[in-house]
């Protein structure tokens, strides 16, 4: 099959490799028919090289066909359609009981301290192989993969992989009050649906803050009041209070994280680890920390006092300075963690209609076959052609 596979920083490509093959009896092969790039995979294009292999395939937003099953799958038959979130997890276990599928006990990789497996996202989260890819082996099959019905283009769906989820669990955990006020920070694929989800939720004021023109521009037209990073600068929490009676909104979502670009100093830093061999550079990056907390200090600024922080950007390292004065002063709320995607399907299911109210059908900016992955990346890391999300076509 042809895959897109990692082979250094801002070196993907690609290539042929030997198809999936069910290892366990529950397990399927889906024939993969969308799969998306997500911010998150520009982390594995630029820094996290000391978590990967030459080879490995990338890529955790897939849905497709079923091709086959094991011989223990009973909830699935060949030729059903079916979306793959993207955490590993059993939906057995006590976390996923809990609705923490992102903590899956049978998929933990306890010798990294990490939860649940990922798709195509490095060995902290389990080396397992991505659908950016032709056909896609998926563990679980009769409790993993969600079924979802013929008729309707994979863009009504294919964002149950993690976009739709990952920003319904931001929303959730940012406890808008009915009618209340909201900043998001970053208005890329996850800060622009988790714009549209709060606006849909009832917010009456949905702050949306980036510095690309046509993501401003986008989030504008969804009824979001836009800010542009590039005027206001340190002084966006300032602007923020402006619109909230000098107050700042009742929460904030920071969908930005671990920046695939930015400051240059802390770059420098990320490019540098990158460098070192693996060994050496994954414990860097895990216990030195380098990531760029201007997003994060921005919420803690924006943020009202009594107010929550919903962090669903990726970060790493271990040891970032946090102003921990200032939230106990501010008396902040913080929640965060990979989205438990299962945990909210059935929340979101009923608003994937020819209604089409969070917009899903025409979300997608760019359409591209999986030879032109490589490409995409480039791109999307550049936000360049007015990219901000892209579904592949393998």
């Amino acid at each position: 099959m042809r895959a897109l596979t990692w082979h250094g920083r801002r070196d993907v490509r690609v290539e042929t490799v030997p198809d999936p093959v069910l290892k366990e009896p529950t397990d399927i092969v889906i024939r993969v028919t969308s799969t998306g790039i997500c911010g998150s995979d520009l982390h594995l294009y630029e820094v996290m090289g000391p978590y990967l292999d030459a080879g490995d395939i990338l890529g955790h937003e897939a849905m497709g066909i079923v091709e086959e099953i094991g011989s223990g799958v009973t909830e699935l038959a060949v030729g059903d359609r079916v979306v793959v979130p993207f955490n590993v997890s059993c939906g057995d276990c006590f976390m996923c009981d809990a609705g923490l599928h992102s903590q899956c006990e049978t998929t933990q990789n306890r010798e990294q301290g990490t939860g649940a497996s990922l798709f195509g996202y490095t060995k902290l989260y389990g080396q397992v192989p991505g659908g950016q890819a032709e056909l896609l082996r998926v563990p679980f099959g009769n409790t993993l993969p969600i079924k979802v019905p013929e008729g309707p283009p994979d863009d009504r769906f294919v964002y149950l992989s993690d976009v739709l989820p990952t920003a319904w669990q931001a929303v959730e955990y940012a406890a808008i009050p009915p009618g209340g006020t909201v900043t998001v920070l970053g208005l890329g694929p996850i800060g622009a649906m988790a714009a549209r989800i709060a606006l849909h939720r009832g917010a009456g004021l949905v702050v949306g803050v980036d510095l690309v023109p046509e993501r401003l521009s986008r989030a504008a037209r969804d009824g979001v009041k836009a800010l542009d990073l590039r005027r206001h600068g340190k002084d966006i929490g300032e602007a923020v209070r402006d619109l909230t009676q000098g107050r700042g909104t009742d929460a904030v979502i920071d969908a930005v994280g671990m920046e695939a670009h930015g400051a240059p100093l802390v770059k420098a830093a990320q490019w540098g680890v990158g460098m070192l061999p693996d060994a050496v550079g994954a414990k860097v990056m895990g216990k030195v920390g380098v990531d760029r907390l201007g997003a994060l200090y921005a919420a803690i600024d924006i943020v009202r006092r009594g107010g929550t922080i919903s962090l669903s950007g990726v970060y790493g390292g271990a040891a970032d300075p946090m102003p921990l004065l200032t939230m106990f002063d501010k008396q902040l709320q913080l929640r965060m963690g990979q989205a438990n995607v299962k945990r909210w399907v059935d929340d979101i299911l009923p608003l994937l209609t020819d209604d089409d109210p969070l917009g899903v059908d025409g979300f997608a900016t760019h359409h591209l076959p999986l030879e032109e992955g490589p490409k995409a990346y480039a791109t999307f890391q550049a936000k360049e052609d007015n990219m901000i999300k892209t579904l592949l076509r393998p």
